[in-house]
């Protein structure tokens, strides 16, 4: 089942429930991937569905970080309530250790030697992980092993 036919499933049970919040988020969501389809001409594909999801979180995160700051509680909760929403729809995210391993499989792959070739590492690592961890972290993990 592709995820627009999974959300439009949520969707009518979050009609049913009366959960608005919900329902907002998944029509969000939804809005997002045919607006994205429309920009490419045609049905995406899961990867591009999982690119659409992905940034759709990384928004709310980043909103969330700056809310926090800016000691913006009552937006802050609202913001959670979405990330809870999404996150069931996000392919299982990896362990820190699972990443550990990867990064390290990809930086013998690519012969990286120094932090000079951390371009050429991310550009080979991205693809493997994307969407199942945060780019944040996974920089975090390359700029270590390689230093």
């Amino acid at each position: 089942m592709s995820l627009l036919d999974t959300l439009n499933q949520d969707m009518k049970q979050a009609m049913k429930n009366k959960d608005k919040q919900k329902l907002s988020v998944i029509r969000m969501l939804k809005a997002s991937l045919q607006n994205e389809a429309i920009k490419h001409g045609r049905e995406l594909n899961e990867e591009e569905e999982l690119t659409v999801l992905a940034r759709e979180m990384k928004q709310r995160k980043d909103s969330l970080q700056e809310f926090e700051k800016a000691g913006r509680e009552d937006l802050v909760a609202g913001l959670q309530d979405e990330i809870a929403v999404l996150t069931p729809y996000l392919p299982k995210q990896l362990t820190e250790e699972e990443l550990h391993e990867i990064v390290a499989q990809t930086i013998s792959e690519t012969g990286a030697a120094s932090k000079a070739d951390m371009g050429k590492v991310m550009g080979a690592l991205m693809p493997k992980v994307k969407g199942k961890a945060d780019g944040g972290l996974v920089n975090r993990i390359v700029q270590q092993q390689l230093s």
